[in-house]
Parts: C-alpha cells; structure tokens; sequence
C-alpha cells in the first residue's frame, strides 16, 4: 500500500537507478529522481509513473551544484525519509601505471563527497524525525578481491563509501536511523559500456549463474533494507552475487 514517505534516489538515471524506482514507487508518495545529464530517462518514468516522480538535475562533479541540490532536497515540502545513493562514473578500465590523481579525484567526487554531503544534510532531518534508512550502492570488489581488474579508481571510491557506511551507521545507530550498503558482482548495465566486451564474457564464466547478473536480480536487496523489515539492520554490507 502506498504511504506518504519521500524517497531521494541519487544516479536515479542509471540502470540501478531506474529499475530500483520501477520496482518500489509503489512504496513512496513522493521520488526525488536525480540526474546529471539523462533527464530523458527520468521523464521516462514520470510518463509512467506519475507526478510522484519529481526530476532533480545536480552536476556532483561540481561541489557548488551538489549543495544547492542538498539545500533544494531538504526544502522539499516534504523531505526523504530514505536516501538511495547509486551514482558513480562510468567504468574505465585502465591500468594504474596510466592513471593520474585526476582519475582518482574525479571518483570520489561523484560518487564520495556528493554522499557525504547529502548526509551532511539529511542526517539532522532524519535525527528530528527519529526515523530513515539509507542504503549506499557499492561493489563485489569491497567484498573479496577486486573482480574486475584495472578499476583501481572505482575501488577506491567504494571503499571510501564503505567506511562512510560503517561510520555513520554506528553513530546513528540510536537515532532510529539505519544505514547500510549493497555490493552487487557485475551487472549488465550501460555502466559497463566501456568495458572490453572479453572481460564481462569472462566474468560471466567464472560465475555460478554462468552470466553476469541484471538488475532485477538486485533491486530486491535494496527494497528489502529500505522496508520496515530491515529496522534493525544497520552497518551491513549485503553481496549480492549469485554464489560468485
């Protein structure tokens, strides 16, 4: 049954994104989609779904433009009680020797800083109402050795989310807030575009799916830890691998 409950999906425009919203706007009143650049995807699903889906645009690579955002979500007339953290640069597969510190900044201010600062924002909100879960999208290669070699950048800035999730979750863990992470092994999205086409045909042979997985077979862990059933799950880091 729909409630009046907010939702803040950041990297709403992705694949995760998109089919996570599909899949649980039945939960929420109200969506607050982010997008960079693919608004045309977010006006897909409002087409769909309704006026319940509401397209935010905010650049995380620009810091200015990730606060105004934060401002611009907190003053919504009705604020997120549940925060999904999804975005993340598309994946370059590069060695380490090839890398510059540019690489690695570019990273983490998508996909840390923009988390950081959110939170920054929405924790006290979430502290008045004694109430919100958070859930941070991060990767197979935080669980176990990287599976994806020459993604040192991206690794990286997921173990960077990793403690941010373990730290925030232990100090709010009496506030009535929960804060957790999902690690998917890889999904076929258009995140993997510049992927030699050989490396996801291997991954998907080392899997015990024999294939790689879709995000269908993930969007139900993050429903799962943003439901009442998860109330007294905080600080976890769920795999979500088919047995890989």
């Amino acid at each position: 049954m729909e409630n009046n409950k907010t939702l803040l999906v950041t990297g709403a425009s992705s694949d995760v994104g998109m089919g996570l919203i599909r899949k649980i706007h039945g939960n929420y009143g109200k969506i607050l989609a982010h997008y960079n650049n693919s608004k045309d995807g977010i006006l897909e699903l409002q087409t769909e779904l309704g006026d319940k889906i509401v397209p935010m645009q905010a650049d995380f690579s620009d810091e200015a433009s990730t606060k105004e955002f934060a401002v611009a979500v907190v003053g919504h007339n009705s604020p997120p009680a549940h925060y999904v953290h999804v975005p993340a640069r598309p994946l370059i597969n590069e060695k380490f020797s090839k890398l510059t510190w540019d690489d690695f900044e570019a990273e983490l201010t998508v996909s840390f800083r923009s988390a950081v600062i959110l939170c920054e924002i929405l924790m006290p909100v979430m502290v008045k109402n004694k109430s919100g879960k958070i859930v941070f999208m991060l990767s197979f290669n935080v669980i176990n050795h990287p599976q994806i070699k020459y993604a040192i950048q991206y690794t990286s800035a997921k173990y960077a989310l990793l403690g941010l999730m373990k730290g925030l979750s232990a100090e709010y863990a009496n506030k009535g807030i929960t804060v957790n992470a999902v690690s998917p092994s890889m999904i076929e999205t258009k995140f993997l575009k510049k992927v030699p086409d050989l490396i996801k045909e291997k991954n998907a042979e080392a899997s015990p799916l024999k294939r790689n997985l879709l995000v269908s077979d993930v969007v139900d862990t993050f429903e799962f830890l943003l439901s009442d059933g998860a109330n007294c799950i905080t600080g976890q880091n769920i795999a979500v691998t088919g047995g890989n």
